[in-house]
């Protein structure tokens, strides 16, 4: 195949949902001969692929195995240099906490065209899943996304400044944030009443979504109660509190 400039594709794969894929995200998998896809991608994605397509396996997901980031940028620089039509595939959006910025830079100083396709971020499909918005004028002026997971002490993050600057009216979103869940509880804590209401939700969006809600007081212990486990967004903030508003869910019985 013969291409005038070869092109990477980063393509946000939402949440997990195939249908809360775009179509100009649909149109680039189709497109693809090569795929290299996260381990947060769900299967019901991968459906649009052609069969002809080659499609790698590249997982990223905190507390377990990887794959290096050098190799999968490597692979992808070598495999749009060939000609081939290469789309990395992503959980979520390239650009939110998923080394979309990296992996762009990678290629573009090797001359390779890079192209990105937005998705739906997590954190979003998460609170939406709930029936409750990010923001809300009589409650939340502005939202803040921010990763639990820092990459290395330096990058820490000083969670009663932000803790600070949602107590000012921001619905906090925290990505990665399980595996630290004492610590950001007892920063968060130093600057929000002990009664703020938090939603902690995993797998969002997908058929296996699990959520619950307490107080920011009660939230490790809660999020330990429940067995609530990576992948998962933890949301904080006073939107949550139309959560009180809404209806029971109506309990469901398997019939006999």
């Amino acid at each position: 195949m013969s291409r005038t400039t070869p092109t990477v594709h980063l393509v946000g794969a939402g949440p997990g949902d195939p249908e809360l894929l775009t179509l100009k995200a649909v149109r680039a998998i189709r497109a693809a001969t090569v795929l290299l896809v996260d381990d947060l991608v769900s299967d019901g994605v991968l459906r649009y692929a052609r069969k002809s397509a080659r499609i790698v396996h590249v997982g990223k997901r905190g507390g377990c195995a990887s794959t290096p980031q050098a190799f999968i940028e490597k692979l992808m620089a070598a495999e749009a240099l060939k000609g081939e039509r290469v789309v990395r595939l992503k959980g979520g959006d390239p650009f939110v906490f998923g080394r979309g910025g990296e992996e762009a830079q990678h290629l573009r100083a090797q001359g390779i065209a890079v192209e990105v396709v937005n998705g739906i971020t997590a954190g979003l499909a998460a609170v939406t899943s709930l029936g409750v918005p990010l923001t809300h004028r009589e409650h939340a002026h502005g939202v803040m996304f921010v990763t639990g997971h820092a990459r290395g002490d330096a990058a820490a993050l000083h969670w009663p400044t932000l803790a600070a600057a949602a107590a000012q009216g921001l619905t906090l979103v925290i990505y990665m944030g399980i595996a630290t869940i004492e610590a950001l509880q007892g920063g968060l804590l130093q600057g929000l009443a002990p009664d703020t209401p938090v939603a902690v939700v995993q797998h969002a969006s997908l058929p296996q979504q699990r959520d619950v809600q307490c107080t920011l007081s009660e939230l490790a212990a809660t999020v330990q109660r429940e067995g609530i486990c990576s992948p998962a967004i933890i949301v904080v903030g006073d939107v949550l509190r139309a959560l009180q508003c809404l209806p029971a869910p109506i309990a469901m019985t398997r019939a006999a």
